[in-house]
């Protein structure tokens, strides 16, 4: 009988427990931070900023090398 107290504990309250301890840990940190918003509207920004300055410079190579296309494709 002195065996079966170890037991449970190890067999049902730890998981338990454990469980517990990570969907709470799970739930807290469910959003983004500020910090990581700031990051993602700069990583956007500068990925605008990036398809801008691409479509630039494939209107000046089809104005300046019209074929360019058909040689890197």
């Amino acid at each position: 009988m002195s065996d079966v107290i170890p037991v449970l504990l190890l067999t049902v309250c730890f998981p338990l427990w454990i469980v517990f301890h990570y969907i709470t840990k799970w739930k807290t940190s469910k959003g983004l931070t500020p910090e990581d918003e700031k990051m993602l509207s700069e990583v956007w920004e500068s990925s605008a900023r990036m398809e801008e300055r691409i479509q630039t410079l494939e209107r000046i190579l089809d104005i300046e090398a019209p074929s360019w296309r058909q040689r890197h494709e």
